[in-house]
């Protein structure tokens, strides 16, 4: 039994990011606990769902926790059921969705657990997907932190009557939709299947950090300035293998040759004078994910050695 439970604790220790079909019912917090105790590891969750919602939650695992600030103010997707409290002409219904798409200004519910202080949410597009008597199913792609129960009582407002929504589901949560999505029961089954020495299916669903940063500019580092990094120090120029386009204090991720996430950083300059640079300091690494020591150290102290 002792080997059993040692055996799942070194199969379940990879840093990662799970991406959970949240039912309705319990709240954000309860269900990544429960993946968390399945698992047998440390876990934190990117992006709160009140309990009456599902959908799209992303998990992260171990060191993965530290991708929080990014993950959480990435764009989400939602289907949404609202309902109008009069009858309007679906013209004019489509007439004010397009009104509220764009830069909208709303207040936090009075359920909700942070300050009502007015905020400004970019709404990217209100697809209507159906509607049947005063119901409405619309697809709402929207910043992080948008309110869609405030959406829809503020469309009815707009259109002369009220409105309320019904029922809600998030499909996208930055790159993760409802196809990388797995259940509880799902994610149960296959740890089960991992404790008894088939282990796939968990290395499906557990998805590699790096997935989450897609869109960011990325920074190969030479073998040689890998472990500085891991260190903390300063990335200069010569421990640049080779860089996409970046501005000057963009964020960028740090990945070794071998396509493994170091670090994540913020540029001290932009690529261009970057590439004009025989030495000097290029980004500033601030969110550490690979252990010192797992590349060979090849800098002095003080500085990084140059590997050409």
């Amino acid at each position: 039994m002792k080997g059993d439970k040692a055996e799942r604790r070194q199969i379940l220790v990879d840093d990662g990011l799970l991406v959970i079909d949240k039912p309705r019912g319990p709240s954000s917090h309860q269900v990544t606990a429960w993946a968390g105790e399945i698992l047998g590891a440390k876990v934190g969750h990117a992006g709160t769902l009140d309990p009456g919602v599902s959908g799209v939650l992303t998990v992260m695992i171990g060191k993965a926790v530290r991708l929080a600030p990014i993950l959480l103010s990435e764009e989400k997707e939602y289907v949404c059921l609202f309902r109008l409290h009069g009858d309007i002409a679906i013209s004019n219904v489509e007439a004010a969705l397009a009104e509220f798409t764009g830069r909208i200004y709303q207040r936090p519910p009075r359920k909700s657990a942070v300050s009502r202080n007015l905020r400004i949410r970019m709404v990217h597009g209100i697809e209507l997907l159906d509607h049947e008597g005063r119901q409405y199913l619309v697809r709402v792609r929207c910043d992080a932190g948008t309110y869609i129960r405030s959406l829809c009582h503020h469309l009815g407002m707009a259109l002369g009557t009220d409105g309320h929504m019904v029922e809600l589901r998030r499909t996208r949560s930055g790159p993760f939709g409802e196809r990388h999505a797995h259940t509880l029961q799902e994610l149960t089954d296959a740890v089960a299947a991992a404790t008894a020495g088939d282990s796939s299916r968990l290395q499906e669903m557990v998805r590699s950090p790096g997935e989450a940063l897609g869109d960011l500019p990325k920074v190969i580092l030479r073998d040689t300035a890998v472990d500085a990094v891991c260190h903390g120090a300063v990335l200069a120029r010569a421990g640049i293998h080779r860089h996409d386009a970046f501005d000057r204090g963009a964020q960028v991720v740090l990945l070794s040759t071998r396509g493994e996430l170091v670090a994540l950083g913020r540029s001290l300059v932009s690529s261009k004078e970057a590439a004009s640079l025989q030495h000097g300091f290029v980004i500033a690494s601030h969110t550490v994910f690979m252990d010192p020591g797992t590349y060979q150290r090849g800098w002095k102290k003080g500085r990084p050695q140059d590997s050409r």
